[in-house]
């Protein structure tokens, strides 16, 4: 038996629903880890929708938490491949898309100015 708190979701990938989640961090906390996933080429902006795409489940909570607490609402959280780690380990790669139409924040215009138009698990990126 489930506890009320907890709603299964529609997406196998989202173990709870978006109203279940408690903001535990203040807007200025949550920003400026975006900007970090930003500069890290971690999340991209693509028209009006920010595109996070990372290798660890716990990043994209902190993800949903982190666009919750600035007024946004994800989308969807997807697998979108299998990367190699090494010659033995395979990971899978989490692709989750995000709305942020709060004009409160500069999310947009920061990474206009220190972001990149792919992430960095891009595979069209030359390896040096």
């Amino acid at each position: 038996m489930t506890s009320p708190s907890f709603k299964p979701s529609l997406n196998p990938l989202l173990p709870v629903e978006l109203e279940t989640i408690k903001a535990k961090m203040l807007p200025p906390v949550a920003q400026k880890k975006m900007q970090g996933w930003i500069r890290s080429r971690h999340l991209v902006c693509s028209g009006h929708f920010f595109v996070f795409e990372t290798v660890d489940y716990s990043a994209v909570e902190r993800f949903t938490e982190c666009v919750t607490v600035l007024g946004g609402t994800l989308i969807s959280v997807e697998p979108i491949d299998k990367i190699w780690m090494g010659g033995h380990r395979q990971v899978i790669l989490y692709q989750a898309k995000a709305s942020l139409h709060t004009p409160c924040h500069d999310l947009r215009q920061y990474w206009i100015k220190y972001g990149s138009f792919r992430t960095r698990f891009d595979g069209r990126e030359s390896i040096p």
